[in-house]
């Protein structure tokens, strides 16, 4: 490591002497490598180690590496300090790693360990039936964490309710005003709170609080509170019921400020409607006032809207200072305040789910899948995480897209364009997945002062904490070379994909401070002027144009795109815009693809499934039609088919073939289901009916109403155009110049 510039040793470096790419001047290895050379090298300098993951663990016998962490890289061990070091690879081969490394420690032992911290904040104004419902999963969820996980209960209607788990005689309770702000200051004065220090996962002593608690502590007065809760739903005739959430979640966030839980925790809110009073309220508690929709945003309309975003926003930054993740579970079938909470759910990494109900298997998956356990008892989940970038000097950080927040650091790298969270070369996380997603954005410093051939570095550090509270530190280096503008190796290596999930997130972030004709708009230049530069064609010669293989897909992602519910908001709530934005900045490519241009698979007589383009062409009546499109999937059965199965041939011996062709399509579907989350919506329909809506909305209209020649063919009502005059238009005028 490079003590004075925070870059870490990778097989792009030079033996004996440092000759870092990211500082210039030469560095002497550390004394641990002394005994290096072209036979002997240490796990770092391997071919097939691009990607390298340090262990970081105290107090533990064997070989230990002495390194020196400072605070603008990580979480600071200290300034010399033995750890064990671990080392692991996308790579199944070690080879002579051992040399070099003891085997990398899934715990800490450091005394009384205590896990992370999760605060569940429950609105008490659901249904008799759905808390019922949401209780068992509650105490299903408190049965499988392991005993040295921190939990405290907030419960919500009008007013907001802390439970004391310490407290044995009977249930006591803090109890918050609904209408009042209640700070990180007020919430530490009135909860009596004194600081537990929490480092390194290592609990003090001097912490006599009982408002969290391990789990071993506390899991009977925890099931009792639950137990206990009742739904709070009367409310006056023609009214909502009056739900304090935003004041439940600033309460539980203060608490965990309050007790400087800095290593990891969660605030988890299971909610069933909108907010009606107090801050982070969405609509009035009077059911003649409607929720805001996309038109009231754009009007300004939505009297509550501004202050509500403004409250979280703020709370984001409290969020992020004490390393806490908000996760949010819906369920409702009316808005719930998502469009609000979208900012510090997002930034924090938390968990979003909109459904309909707490009784539904989409609830329960979402929710078990967030409390998996791995083979040695933790929590698969990642805390308190950072990403730094480190740069070559002619490259500059523009900014990142996803599910982090800027730190607002300087140096050299980081450009004065902001794109995204920007102004700075660390981010902060509030957790990690092995989904999670993040844009990185680059821009050249000075073009003329690039050698042409010549090598340029960026390197990703990221650290985090494992539920066990052991410190990771996972580094990947990349290395890549100047071309010149006009160079063949930029179409060769175009990747057509990657840059669509790109454009889209662009696109998503645009919205937020644009309205979508004008995001539409800057598509479409975007789109010419790429098809300008890359295209082949005689100029003013339309039927001339062609793009390589390597490009011949982007214009058809855009598209898609621009018809996507991420753009064109037309039927959607700002609840469901906010979820479909959330989920797809933060996916990655494959997924992220998906959402803008689904897949639709067909099954029929002839054969295996087989991909078929995503056109109303591909309708037919003697198929099915498998569509994902992500948050839905829907198997489509046209006519004949729905037909044929009403008078239950299926069932029928001598239809064998038949029954088979039914049940493929449902096989895949719900294996498509069980391996997602959030879980999507299953959806079985036939040709002509209701529900054929989901896959007709995303279908190009090649055949619509206006089209003089339909064969008796599936048509779409719509005014849209299709793709093929989308692309003529494109290349008239990409040929331009």
């Amino acid at each position: 490591m490079c003590c004075s510039f925070e870059s870490l040793l990778s097989r792009r470096l030079r033996f004996q002497d440092l000759d870092l790419p990211f500082l210039l001047p030469q560095n002497s290895f550390p004394k641990s490598y002394a005994h290096i050379h072209e036979n002997n090298i240490p796990a770092e300098l391997f071919p097939t180690y691009s990607t390298v993951e340090y262990y970081f663990s105290k107090g533990v016998s064997g070989p230990v590496m002495s390194l020196g962490l400072s605070s603008s890289s990580g979480p600071v061990l200290g300034r010399r300090e033995n750890v064990q070091l671990g080392l692991r690879s996308n790579s199944s081969s070690f080879s002579s790693a051992a040399a070099y490394s003891s085997s990398g420690l899934s715990s800490d032992r450091l005394g009384s360990v205590v896990g992370p911290a999760f605060v569940f904040v429950v609105d008490a104004c659901t249904s008799e039936e759905e808390l019922e419902v949401l209780k068992r999963e509650l105490l299903h969820v408190i049965s499988l964490l392991p005993e040295n996980v921190m939990v405290g209960l907030v419960v919500f209607d009008s007013m907001v309710r802390v439970y004391d788990l310490g407290f044995a005689d009977c249930l006591k309770v803090m109890v918050f005003h609904g209408e009042r702000e209640v700070s990180s200051e007020k919430a530490k004065q009135f909860l009596g709170l004194h600081h537990m220090s929490q480092s390194l996962g290592k609990l003090s002593t001097m912490q006599s609080q009982a408002y969290l608690l391990p789990v071993s502590e506390c899991e009977f007065n925890f099931t009792t509170a639950i137990e206990d809760l009742h739904s709070s739903s009367e409310v006056r005739a023609g009214h909502r019921p009056l739900r304090s959430t935003g004041v439940a979640v600033s309460v539980a966030v203060g608490l965990l400020e309050g007790l400087q839980i800095n290593t990891g925790s969660r605030v988890m809110v299971f909610t069933s409607g909108p907010a009606t009073v107090g801050p982070g309220s969405i609509v009035n508690s009077d059911l003649g006032d409607a929720i805001r929709t996309h038109r009231d945003l754009n009007n300004g309309y939505a009297s509550y809207y501004r202050k509500s975003t403004k409250f979280y926003k703020n709370m984001s930054q409290r969020l992020s200072d004490s390393s806490i993740i908000l996760d949010l579970f819906a369920c409702s079938l009316d808005q719930v305040g998502a469009a609000e909470l979208k900012i510090p759910v997002e930034s924090s990494g938390g968990f979003m789910m909109l459904g309909e109900s707490f009784d539904s298997e989409q609830f329960r998956k979402c929710l078990r899948h967030i409390f998996d356990r791995d083979d040695d008892g933790n929590l698969k989940m990642f805390f308190d995480a950072t990403i730094e970038v480190v740069t070559t000097k002619d490259v500059k950080i523009c900014g990142a897209l996803g599910p982090c927040i800027s730190m607002r650091k300087k140096n050299n790298s980081v450009n004065d364009k902001e794109i995204g969270e920007g102004g700075t070369y660390i981010w902060k996380l509030g957790t990690l997945t092995s989904k999670t997603c993040i844009v990185f954005l680059f821009e050249v410093a000075n073009e003329q002062s690039v050698q042409l051939n010549s090598a340029f570095f960026l390197q990703f550090i990221t650290c985090y904490r494992y539920s066990n509270m052991g410190l990771r530190k996972r580094v990947t280096t990349a290395a890549r070379r100047w071309v010149g503008k006009k160079s063949p190796e930029i179409a060769s290596g175009f990747d057509q994909e990657a840059a669509a999930s790109v454009m889209a997130k662009l696109a998503i972030h645009r919205t937020e401070n644009s309205f979508a004709h004008d995001v539409i708009r800057w598509l479409d230049k975007m789109l010419i002027r790429f098809s300008a530069k890359f295209g082949d064609y005689v100029p003013e010669d339309p039927s001339t144009f062609r793009l390589s293989t390597n490009f011949s897909l982007f214009p058809q992602f855009m598209y898609y795109l621009r018809r996507s519910q991420f753009i064109d908001v037309f039927n959607s709530s700002p609840d469901e815009t906010a979820y479909f934005r959330l989920m797809l900045n933060r996916e990655g490519v494959v997924n992220s693809l998906i959402m803008v241009q689904p897949t639709l698979f067909q099954y029929s007589f002839d054969g295996p499934p087989v991909p078929v383009i995503l056109d109303v062409c591909s309708i037919s009546p003697d198929v099915i039609l498998l569509f994902d499109s992500f948050f839905y999937v829907v198997v489509h059965y046209g006519s004949k088919i729905a037909q044929w199965r009403k008078l239950r041939y299926d069932r029928d011996p001598s239809h064998e073939s038949f029954k088979k062709l039914l049940e493929a399509p449902e096989l895949d579907a719900e294996q498509l289901v069980s391996e997602r989350l959030p879980v999507p919506k299953l959806i079985k329909c036939d040709q002509h009916s209701s529900q054929a809506r989901f896959l007709l909305a995303k279908l190009n209209p090649s055949v619509t109403q206006n089209s003089e020649y339909t064969d008796g063919r599936e048509i779409i009502f719509t005014d849209d155009v299709s793709l093929q005059v989308f692309i003529e238009h494109l290349q008239a005028l990409a040929v331009q110049g």
